[in-house]
């Protein structure tokens, strides 16, 4: 089975070209990139964060980090990077992509649930004795 590395983009004049995953990787890297895209911009916030969440799961029940605080400063965090991230680092305008709104959303509330699975799992995988002992079990 081989897997697809190439997406479609078209340009202005309707014709489609070829970009490779490596092509967007570099550019999603580099800073004041070119996006000839939006869709393609809008895929590498949504994949990086979807990443991103996962990995602060895994570090907030490693701390253990729990309850509304943990909620809280993952939400501050995701949104606060991805739109340092798209206006700094990128210089996106962003009334190109419907307002900073947009940009925020974009990929949220996937990337929120793979980073609440990903916390209760290693929470309770790592702390199942202190929890037992808060029950009295």
């Amino acid at each position: 089975m081989t897997t697809r590395t190439n997406t479609i983009q078209h340009n202005t004049s309707g014709s489609a070209k070829s970009s490779s995953l490596k092509d967007i990787c570099n550019r999603a890297l580099t800073a004041k990139s070119e996006w000839p895209d939006k869709d393609e911009f809008l895929d590498v916030i949504y994949w990086s964060r979807q990443v991103f969440g996962i990995i602060l799961g895994i570090i907030w029940g490693i701390v253990p980090l729990k309850g509304f605080l943990g909620l809280v400063l993952f939400a501050g965090i995701s949104c606060g990077l991805v739109y340092v991230y798209a206006i700094n680092f990128q210089s996106i305008d962003e009334e190109a992509y419907g307002g900073a709104w947009e940009l925020i959303k974009e990929g949220f509330m996937t990337s929120f649930a793979g980073f609440l699975v990903t916390w209760i799992i290693f929470y309770t995988g790592l702390h199942y004795e202190s929890i037992m002992e808060a029950k009295g079990l």
